[in-house]
């Protein structure tokens, strides 16, 4: 058995505490999470708003980056959920969390899981400025 425990790409706003049960056991005694939000700026730049846009494989894709997360830390138990289409400031975009016995293995799990999802995820992010101008992140 697995122990990805949730890998999804969501259209709706993510529920941290819901994303944070999938993980949760008698054998868990250390959690911790990343949780990405959209900020108001970005470099130096006054951000109005954005959008997420997911390439069709998306989904399978951080299915297999989550696998092979897990691989790699077998004593972990991992959820990741990415947000897609339309975030306003504050909004949550990611949430990454990482359970074990012991702090250690889900720190390191959960910042490699994240560092993984956002070198490789066929996701796009089209940022829209308080000035008007817009620009995509992330495309290839």
């Amino acid at each position: 058995m697995s122990n990805v425990c949730l890998a999804e790409i969501s259209p709706v706003p993510l529920d941290v505490s819901a994303i944070m049960a999938t993980v949760a056991g008698p054998e868990v005694g250390g959690i911790t999470m990343f949780v990405g939000a959209v900020r108001d700026h970005d470099s130096g730049r006054p951000v109005e708003a954005l959008s997420y846009t997911a390439h069709p494989k998306a989904e399978q894709i951080l299915r297999e980056v989550a696998q092979e997360v897990a691989d790699d830390f077998p004593d972990a138990r991992l959820a990741v959920v990415h947000r897609i289409g339309d975030l306003v400031i504050g909004d949550l975009a990611v949430v990454v969390v990482a359970a074990g016995a012991h702090r250690d293995e889900a720190f390191a799990a959960a910042r490699r899981l994240i560092d993984d999802v956002k070198a490789t995820l066929p996701i796009w992010k089209h940022q829209r400025f308080v000035d008007g101008t817009f620009e995509w992140v992330g495309l290839p």
